[in-house]
């Protein structure tokens, strides 16, 4: 099928007045359901925000491609939206959307929605086609651009004259392999032959690889250029001058690497001998950039966990917030079964935090052994493992920091075993990977965990510990700051349960009188969701549009007192944004401290104020909303906005 019949004119919106992208999918989608596109439109409009928080489908150039799949739709198409203001679509160079195409396939469908999508971006990377759309005066004269370009497509590659002529290959891919894909091979094509030099493009696209580049190709070729934000194959360019980058140069720095591939100005690349399957390594990126990079691959994956153990640990409590023990007058197994599905779903929160951290920095060895140091950094999430013997007694949870940690440090274990084997004959290069690696690994990884990294921490909580009690209850309005912001500091690694500990405690043996101090710690770990919450609704632009999205869950997630909630986002940014919780969490807790208010119960959050397990609830709720908005307004001032808002 041509591509300009892909387009339903029917359906078109040449005078879009919708200023997000979120509105924009939904408007689009209800035009093509009007005209029996869809039946499900809100099915499908949750594909298509399901892909944009992937990465985000504005290409650049004032262009996006948002695009999915859904089984209610008949057949595959393109629905047009022309927006003379622009959108915000966080695009790669930040400018607004201001012509989107969305792609609409069937459930299933073999790739005809692919196909539209390098088809669509080669002729948008066509400036005088770009004018054209954007002065277009109705429907029709938009189908005619289409026409016209779509079948003045160029060779996928350009005839060589001689052997001692310049010929230049690429390697283009990204995340997803969708838009970003070919509009990087597109663009480098058009730099070649503004250059005068013959090159051959490779796509590594959703639907596998087109284009593929031969043996002789490489053995022809006078440069390689990796475009890629993905594992790609780089074995194969052993001994030739190869540059290595993000697919967004392809983009935006196509006639620069151009340049630099026909002086043949790039490192040798040199295949290790440990693998045939490369991690890519962006050469041009800094350290920070590369660190931010892993990071986000963990925290990206974590936060759905994050999210369904929070929230159906807050469904329990609607039974009441003792109803899931057994042993309670309010005992539900219904509350039960929701808070053991829960805790599950929590329980992974660290060890796919720190796995794919390393997944990030060494691929699938990384992924076991760093994921096996997430567990190691809170072994109680599993309820079959035991202290004595040779295991440390009395180990602690070194939480999030520690996960942290693992995920970096399976990372460097891999460097190390790769090292260590490398004396080993080719022959035995399958073994690496699937017997040698994960073996040596995991074992290095619970013997520096549980006997070097989690042993400090437990010190540090016993520290912590002591230096709280010590505080004069006279004191209250330092103890409750204290407490309260030590739970917003590491939420769930050795400080924030060095506060929490010592509040249980003091619960338990009030003899039915409550803590003053276990509700300002409680208060303390409810304000840093609520603050995020509270930031991302109030400066939108602080954050992307997916973490946005996130960052709604959060008042939930604060309501039942799972600190954990605001995790991703400390995560990502720690230095702006565990501050300013930290402010908001201990003024709150010493709020609650100052005017007397008492927790009967150690845990609930907003369940435990509705049954009546603190001496003041109104006011206790109070006090929340004010350390949640201290937090937030904190917020704006430490975090910097987002460019492509």
């Amino acid at each position: 099928m041509k591509l300009s019949e892909l387009f339903v004119k029917d359906a078109m919106i040449l005078n879009l007045e919708t200023v997000s992208k979120s509105e924009t999918l939904q408007q689009l989608a209800q035009r093509f359901a009007q005209v029996g596109g869809v039946s499900d439109v809100v099915g499908y409009v949750h594909r298509l925000e399901a892909r944009e928080a992937q990465s985000t489908t504005g290409v650049g150039d004032e262009i996006a491609i948002p695009h999915a799949q859904h089984a209610s739709i008949k057949q595959a198409a393109i629905i047009f939206g022309r927006s003379e203001k622009g959108i915000d679509w966080e695009a790669l160079d930040g400018q607004p959307a201001k012509l989107v195409f969305m792609i609409a396939a069937p459930e299933g469908e073999g790739g005809e929605h692919l196909k539209a999508l390098a088809s669509l971006s080669s002729v948008l990377l066509k400036p005088e086609a770009k004018t054209a759309l954007l002065a277009a005066k109705n429907v029709e004269e938009v189908v005619t651009v289409f026409e016209q370009y779509e079948d003045k497509k160029e060779a996928e590659t350009m005839q060589v004259t001689s052997a001692d002529d310049a010929y230049i290959l690429a390697v283009t891919a990204c995340p997803t392999g969708i838009a970003h894909t070919f509009m990087a091979e597109e663009k480098l094509k058009q730099a070649g032959q503004a250059a005068g030099v013959a090159i051959k493009v490779e796509t590594n696209g959703q639907a596998g690889i087109n284009n593929k580049l031969t043996q002789e190709d490489i053995k022809r070729a006078t440069a390689i250029i990796v475009a890629a934000d993905k594992k790609v194959e780089l074995s194969r360019f052993d001994g030739k001058p190869t540059i290595i980058t993000r697919v967004a140069d392809g983009i935006n720095k196509a006639d620069e690497l151009v340049a630099r591939a026909i002086k043949a100005d790039a490192p040798i690349y040199r295949a290790s001998t440990s693998t045939q399957t490369q991690v890519e390594e962006q050469a041009s990126e800094s350290l920070g950039r590369q660190f931010y990079k892993h990071l986000m691959n963990g925290v990206s994956h974590m936060l759905p966990f994050v999210v369904a153990g929070g929230i159906l640990i807050a469904f329990s409590f609607f039974w009441g917030i003792n109803s899931f023990d057994p042993t309670h007058p309010t005992y539900s197994p219904y509350a039960e079964f929701l808070l053991r599905v829960g805790k599950l779903a929590f329980a992974m929160m660290l060890p796919i935090l720190s796995g794919f951290i390393g997944q990030s920095i060494a691929d699938r060895p990384g992924l076991v052994i760093g994921l096996m140091g997430g567990i190691f950094a809170n072994p109680g999430v599993l309820s079959d493992f035991t202290t004595g013997g040779v295991f440390p007694e009395g180990y602690v949870s070194s939480g999030f920091l520690g996960a942290l940690v693992a995920g970096f440090l399976s990372g460097g274990i891999v460097w190390f075993l790769r090292k260590a084997f490398a004396w080993l004959p080719k022959s035995l290069e399958g073994l690496k990977p699937i017997f040698l690696f994960p073996v040596f690994g995991v074992l290095i990884m619970a013997l520096l965990m549980l006997f070097v990294i989690n042993g400090p921490m437990g010190a540090v909580m016993t520290w912590l510990q002591t230096s709280v009690k010590s505080i004069p209850s006279t004191m209250g309005l330092v103890l409750g700051f204290v407490v309260g912001a030590m739970m917003s500091i590491d939420m769930g690694g050795p400080i924030n349960k060095a506060a929490y500990v010592t509040g249980t405690a003091l619960v338990a043996d009030s003899a039915g009188a409550g803590s003053n101090v276990m509700a300002a710690v409680m208060v303390g770990g409810m304000v840093p969701p609520l603050a995020i919450a509270l930031a991302a609704t109030f400066n939108k632009r602080l954050f992307t549009e997916a973490e946005r999205n996130s960052a709604l869950v959060n008042y939930v997630m604060g309501a039942a007192f799972i600190t954990e909630g605001a995790i991703p986002f400390a995560a990502a940014r720690p230095l702006q944004v565990i501050p300013p919780l930290a402010l908001g969490a201990g003024i709150a807790g010493a709020l609650s401290m100052v005017l007397g208010i008492v927790s009967y119960v150690p845990h609930g959050g907003f369940f435990a104020v509705l049954a009546g397990g603190l001496s003041n609830p109104w006011l206790y709720l109070v006090i929340w909303l004010v350390g949640g908005a201290v937090g937030a307004l904190g917020l704006n001032f430490t975090l910097t906005r987002k460019k492509s808002n």
